[in-house]
């Protein structure tokens, strides 16, 4: 087998925390009379500092906002969408199957330690990853490749030989420019986008197999 180590992405991919964010963003716009519009949003998927809904909805409303007030509103509204949220289908497959394969398992994210941590052990799948690596640990979060290639140093894996799972096009940029083979499996929202720079496009994780990507890697080598 050509592959080596299998690296996920987390927000969107493994939780669909992207919709939260999104609609906890769209209730606070209308709270305000305003509406947040996707494609103003879907810039800042998979990435960050790049848009400051804040400064976007006071250039919409000609209204100063409370910054301290509005982001703890709008953790709070999200904190609820996330409740009871389940794993994304085939999280669970696509694990297993590289631990049958002997196969190096890392994630590497945009998000805080603390966010992706948190959520890892919270769903029980923490110690499923052994290595992870987020924008706090690396000098740029994507579509910059530090993340992934940080993530593969960490596993001891050539990029070459690492597959990369994403949802977003910022992800599957900085995956490429990395030199991995990427899948893109978009979610709600970023089905929405272009994701066709990706090597194989699947509808979720459970519609594939590593060992069908290790053939394609093969072929296209």
């Amino acid at each position: 087998m050509r592959l080596e180590a299998v690296i996920f992405d987390f927000d969107g991919l493994i939780l669909d925390t992207e919709k939260a964010e999104f609609d906890s963003w769209c209730d606070i716009y209308r709270e305000h009379g305003a509406r947040l519009e996707f494609r103003e949003w879907s810039i800042c998927i998979g990435t960050t500092n790049v848009f400051d809904p804040i400064a976007h909805l006071e250039g919409l409303t000609g209204l100063t906002l409370d910054r301290g007030a509005v982001t703890a509103r709008r953790v709070v509204k999200n904190r609820r969408l996330l409740d009871g949220m389940k794993l994304l289908p085939g999280v669970i497959a696509r694990l297993d199957e590289a631990d049958a394969l002997g196969l190096k398992v890392g994630l590497a994210s945009s998000s805080t330690d603390s966010w992706v941590e948190g959520n890892l052990r919270e769903h029980g799948i923490r110690d499923r990853f052994q290595v992870v690596r987020t924008r706090t640990q690396v000098p740029r979060a994507k579509p910059a490749p530090d993340l992934f290639l940080a993530a593969a140093g960490a596993l001891g894996a050539s990029p070459v030989r690492c597959v990369a799972l994403e949802d977003s096009m910022n992800g599957i940029r900085s995956a490429k420019d990395a030199g991995m083979f990427c899948v893109a499996v978009p979610n709600e929202l970023t089905c929405q986008l272009d994701l066709s720079a990706a090597d194989l496009n699947v509808p979720s994780l459970a519609d594939f197999t590593f060992a069908q990507v290790d053939a394609l890697m093969a072929v296209r080598r």
